[in-house]
C-alpha cells in the first residue's frame, strides 16, 4: 500500500515470499541469509519498504534479529535504512548489473588460471564438499543454502591467489549481484545442472588446466546476466534506470 508520502510499503500482517529460517546457523545469520537471499532472487521487491515487524513476523521472530541482519544487508548495499520506517530494498539497473559483471571477469577467469594446479590436494575434499552442498541445495530449492555455499565456495578458491583484496572485492560484487531468475530455475529443476559446473571448475582446476578453469569460469558468471537473472539464456529485459 502506499503512505501518505507516496512510498510503496508493505502492511505487518501480509504474508511475505521468503524462505524459512534454516537451523544450521545462528538466529542473526539464518535471517541475513534468507533476506540475503530474498533481495538477490527478486522475492523482496525493489524499492519496497519493508519493516522489521513485518518481516519478524513472517520470520516467526522479533523484530531484534531481523534489524540487526538488516543493518549488515545495509552495508553490503543491498537494502537503505529509512528512519523510523524500516529498510528499503536499493534498485539495480541493467547497466550496473552489466559494469558488475564486466568487473568480475576481469577479476576472476584470471584468478582461475593463476590457481589451477596450485590448490593443495589436502584442500580439494572440502572444496568438493562445498560444491556438493552447492548441488544439494540446488536440488531442493534452498536458496538462502545456495548462494551461502555458492559465495563461500567462490571465496575460498579466489584467497588461493594470496589476494585478500581480491576476495573482498569479488565477493561483494557476486553479493550485490541479483539473479531474477534462480527461482524459476530451482522450480524447474535447472538449477542444479548449472551448479554441477563447480564440480567441473574443480576438477580443471586439480588437473592444472588454467585456460580451460578460466573458460568455466567466464561462463560460469556470464549465467549472471542470462541462465540465472531470467531463468533462460536470453539477456534480461530489465528497464534501465535513469
Amino acid at each position: 500500500m502506499m503512505s501518505a508520502q507516496g512510498v510503496l510499503t508493505v502492511p505487518a500482517n501480509k504474508q511475505l515470499p521468503i524462505a524459512p529460517l534454516g537451523r544450521q546457523r545462528s538466529l542473526r545469520e539464518s535471517v541475513t541469509e534468507s533476506l540475503r537471499a530474498a533481495i538477490i532472487a527478486g522475492t523482496l521487491e525493489e524499492g519496497t519498504l519493508y519493516s522489521a515487524p513485518a518481516l519478524g513476523a513472517a520470520f516467526g521472530v522479533s523484530a531484534t534479529p531481523v534489524r540487526e541482519a538488516m543493518m549488515d544487508l545495509d552495508r553490503e548495499g543491498l537494502v537503505e535504512t529509512v528512519k523510523n520506517k524500516g529498510f528499503r530494498v536499493t534498485s539495480m539497473s541493467d547497466r550496473e548489473l552489466d559494469e558488475i559483471t564486466q568487473i568480475r571477469l576481469l577479476l576472476e577467469p584470471p584468478v582461475m588460471a593463476d590457481v589451477a594446479g596450485q590448490v593443495p590436494e589436502a584442500d580439494m575434499g572440502r572444496l568438493h564438499q562445498l560444491a556438493d552442498r552447492i548441488v544439494d541445495a540446488a536440488r531442493e530449492g534452498d536458496l538462502a543454502v545456495y548462494l551461502a555455499a555458492d559465495r563461500e565456495f567462490h571465496a575460498a578458491l579466489l584467497a588461493y591467489s594470496g589476494n585478500k583484496q581480491l576476495v573482498d572485492l569479488a565477493t561483494s560484487l557476486r553479493t550485490r549481484t541479483r539473479m531474477y531468475g534462480l527461482k524459476t530455475l530451482s522450480e524447474s529443476n535447472r538449477l542444479a545442472d548449472s551448479a554441477q559446473e563447480h564440480h567441473e571448475l574443480l576438477e580443471l582446476i586439480a588437473a592444472g588446466d588454467g585456460t580451460a578453469a578460466s573458460e568455466v569460469m567466464r561462463r560460469h558468471i556470464g549465467h549472471a546476466r542470462g541462465l540465472w537473472a531470467t531463468g533462460n539464456d536470453e539477456h534480461p529485459p530489465r528497464e534501465q534506470k535513469t
